[in-house]
């Protein structure tokens, strides 16, 4: 947000109920300099020549940053363009999401290759959506067993020579899932590690001292909790705890949880919560393309490669309707869903939307709370968690008839 001839614009947001990570201020004001918040405060501030919006009483929240997303708005990140992945940041932007990580399927290294290509021709040019942090490579290394919607035709175990490839070709990668009983799983953890790529356990059947060693080796992510995952399980009559118990006894694990109502429902909400409390749990939708779309047929994956998906009850399934294909939920649906299902308190939906995922991806610095000195990203949504608006970095990029029209303030303080 820049004002021409005086620097940065001042804008002011007035008659709001501030979120912040503890606590919620019953009527504030958020100042921001162009892209950077400034100040909080719990009455109202004079800045001269500063634009103002009025919040209506509305809730006035840091951004949702979304760590795992595949797509939205009919659109996939391997679709193999770059008009797909701005169109996708701008349809999770109207629902409050500011942030998110793209994430890929299972495939072939050519279309991986490409997708990567793509990301960073794309990243370029998004101004008119959610941020993107870098790209998240889901597979392939995973446990047939588990491969849930995943194509079996590229599901393999870790090559040293594949992904140190993929490292070296592309410095977008920030985060990669993979399943840690795998041969070869460990020494792809401690690559992951030193290259500072977040590894997450997926897709796994590994039993409680294989999730330790990877926990050991570099791994410090459940990716969907419960999704494509071992639980408790008999092997010669003895019991052995799965990666759900594993990632719930490991204080040093951060699970996510898809909290779309049907992936989860409430008792495993209510369980993931009080056990590992709203700093070791990110909500994510994993959305696939039919995100913000209506019912009816889609497809997951590529365009070009994918497979034909049903969407209805609010979620993907496969044609024969036994498992589910992915998620169409957006950001907004989480925070309804768990501050109601579950009865997660609104503050601690809203850290577990935004404060969590930005530790998570290394961004906290800068991202995940509404605090002076921090990026100005910006949601107002109403009681029903309606988004109202979305603000990244300073700017509007979405934007109801219910929010006031900007105005100048330009009286003296």
């Amino acid at each position: 947000m820049t004002h021409p001839g005086n620097g940065p614009q001042r804008l002011k947001i007035t008659n709001g109920r501030i979120l912040t990570p503890y606590r919620l201020l019953s009527y504030g004001t958020v100042l921001i300099t162009g892209s950077t918040i400034t100040e909080i405060s719990e009455r109202d501030i004079e800045v001269p020549n500063a634009l103002v919006l009025d919040a209506g009483g509305a809730y006035i929240s840091p951004g949702f940053i979304d760590l795992h997303v595949h797509g939205g708005g009919g659109h996939d990140f391997m679709d193999g363009s770059e008009e797909a992945f701005l169109r996708i940041a701008e349809t999770h932007a109207h629902y409050g999401t500011t942030a998110l990580v793209p994430t890929t399927l299972t495939s072939s290294q050519e279309g991986l290759f490409n997708t990567l290509g793509l990301y960073e021709q794309a990243n370029r040019r998004n101004t008119a959506g959610a941020r993107f942090l870098g790209m998240h490579l889901e597979g392939p290394y995973f446990a047939m067993s588990q491969r849930g919607a995943q194509d079996p035709r590229y599901i393999r175990d870790p090559d040293p020579a594949e992904y140190q490839e993929v490292l070296e070709r592309s410095s977008s990668v920030t985060r990669w899932s993979a399943a840690p009983e795998l041969n070869g799983a460990l020494a792809f953890g401690r690559f992951l590690r030193s290259k500072g790529v977040l590894a997450a356990v997926a897709h796994t059947d590994a039993v409680y001292d294989e999730v330790l060693a990877a926990v050991e080796n570099g791994y410090s992510l459940a990716t969907h909790l419960y999704s494509g995952m071992s639980g408790v399980s008999r092997r010669n009559g003895f019991r052995y705890a799965g990666v759900v118990e594993s990632a719930y006894l490991l204080d040093e694990m951060d699970v996510e949880l898809i909290a779309d109502g049907i992936h989860l429902p409430a008792p495993l909400l209510k369980l993931a919560y009080k056990i590992k409390g709203p700093d070791r749990a990110a909500l994510i939708t994993d959305a696939m393309r039919a995100a913000g779309m209506p019912p009816g047929m889609s497809r997951l994956g590529s365009l070009h490669d994918g497979i034909d998906v049903i969407i209805e009850d609010g979620v993907a399934k496969l044609p024969d309707r036994q498992s589910f294909a992915g998620s169409v939920a957006t950001a907004d649906r989480l925070v309804r869903t768990v501050t109601t299902l579950a009865d997660i308190p609104l503050p601690d939906a809203i850290r577990m939307i935004s404060s969590t995922p930005a530790r998570i991806m290394g961004v906290a610095d800068r991202k995940g709370v509404l605090a002076p000195g921090k990026d100005a990203d910006i949601v107002i949504f109403d009681a029903d968690i309606a988004v109202q608006l979305t603000m990244v970095e300073g700017r509007i990029v979405y934007q109801r008839d219910t929010i006031s029209v900007l105005q100048n303030q330009s009286h003296d303080s």
